[in-house]
């Protein structure tokens, strides 16, 4: 039984499967690639990391939003999911920090979701089947109906969505991570300079900058398609390719200038995206 007063809402998988739930946040219909995240807390992080752009996140977790929504735990400047999944929602949110609901939070942002349905079978099937295109609605209730709009949609598989999240413009980040549990790590030269990292950003986290400042490094953050002339005027001690959305095969421009940068003499790391686009780049599938 619904929590509190909401609206019927319906998930249908591209195998057909469907489940009725009830709606949070906002109205509407979404289209997406249906996956699932296992935290048991950083529900806000998650929302708002750009990896998820295009996708609609089934949480596993049981209970979500106890703990509301707070301007200092968002990944970016705004969620990026199509939609939400879980089993239970807190509508009334206790904790210090809050100051939002999540479902007033993502119907602030047209993000609609679901909830009341078994997360945990759904996880399951996504686990023995695969990620699959899903549609969540409350305009649409006839399943068949509904399955025939997420048919229609395409594909994650050579899908670019880097281009929606990444920068527009250069910028530098300097914010540390402040928590009372930073570690005080000396990761600065001989000389005590600031080593230069430049940060390709495919859809990064602000908390991998957080990270990259406290451990002694100046960084910089470039859109995702900057040639390597560019990168390399910023004299960088380091480059670093970050996370992101989408198929990595079909990130062709990063592709390119990571062949391009492997025949430098730079070190490079990449996380989530970046990593596979390393490993595309010296040949590799994903």
């Amino acid at each position: 039984m619904p929590l509190f007063d909401a609206t019927p809402a319906l998930l249908v998988l591209a195998d057909g499967t469907s489940y009725r739930g009830w709606s949070f946040g906002a109205t509407g219909t979404a289209i997406g690639e249906v996956v699932f995240n296992t935290g048991m807390t950083g529900y806000q992080e998650v929302l708002t990391d750009p990896s998820y752009c295009g996708q609609i996140i089934v949480f596993t977790y049981p209970e979500l939003g106890n703990t509301g929504v707070n301007p200092e735990d968002a990944e970016s400047d705004k969620p990026h999911l199509k939609a939400c999944i879980a089993k239970n929602i807190c509508e009334r949110p206790s904790n210090w920090r809050s100051t939002q609901s999540l479902p007033d939070y993502l119907k602030e942002h047209q993000i609609p979701g679901i909830y009341g349905i078994d997360t945990r079978a759904l996880t399951r099937k996504i686990r023995n089947f695969g990620a699959m295109n899903g549609g969540i609605s409350t305009e649409i209730l006839d399943p068949n109906e509904l399955l025939e709009r997420v048919n229609a949609a395409p594909s994650m598989s050579g899908l670019n969505l880097v281009k929606e999240v990444t920068t527009p413009d250069v910028y530098e980040w300097s914010e540390p991570t402040t928590t009372a549990w930073e570690f005080n790590i000396d990761s600065q030269t001989d000389s005590g300079e600031k080593f230069t990292v430049v940060a390709l950003d495919f859809g990064v986290k602000r908390n991998i900058l957080r990270r990259l400042v406290s451990h002694g490094c100046r960084v910089i953050v470039v859109p995702a398609d900057t040639s390597i002339e560019e990168i390399l005027k910023h004299r960088p001690d380091g480059i670093f390719l970050s996370n992101g959305p989408g198929d990595p095969s079909a990130v062709t421009e990063g592709i390119e200038t990571a062949k391009a940068l492997l025949k430098s003499d730079k070190p490079i790391f990449g996380i989530c995206m970046g990593h596979q686009i390393l490993g595309q780049a010296l040949g590799a599938q994903t």
